[in-house]
């Protein structure tokens, strides 16, 4: 759902939109189930809300945006992880491997 989060922050995006950019951002492939079914819960949560409709053409084509309580929730999420990266940096969790026989 953070993905989605992230997206959303940039501003409105519609279900296909937002399957397209969480991949080319995150690297991470999100199928239309998953997808729909995190909007539903986000949606439930208060952390979402539906903007309204892209166009006549498709009835079924809606838009999303970020409440105020999930521009909140995102700002959260990435303070917790920035100090979960922090941890691991400090204990060297992230060091990259050196090549071999290099000490």
């Amino acid at each position: 759902m953070f993905h989605i989060i992230v997206v959303l922050a940039a501003g409105e995006r519609h279900g296909y939109a937002i399957l397209r950019e969480v991949e080319a951002v995150s690297g991470t492939r999100l199928g239309p189930t998953t997808l729909y079914r995190s909007l539903k819960q986000l949606l439930e949560a208060g952390l979402v809300t539906e903007a309204g409709e892209v166009g006549a053409a498709d009835q079924r084509r809606r838009t999303y945006r970020l409440t105020a309580a999930g521009t909140r929730a995102g700002q959260a999420e990435t303070r917790r992880l920035a100090a979960l990266v922090e941890v691991a940096r400090r204990r060297r969790a992230l060091r990259s491997p050196s090549p071999r026989g290099a000490r």
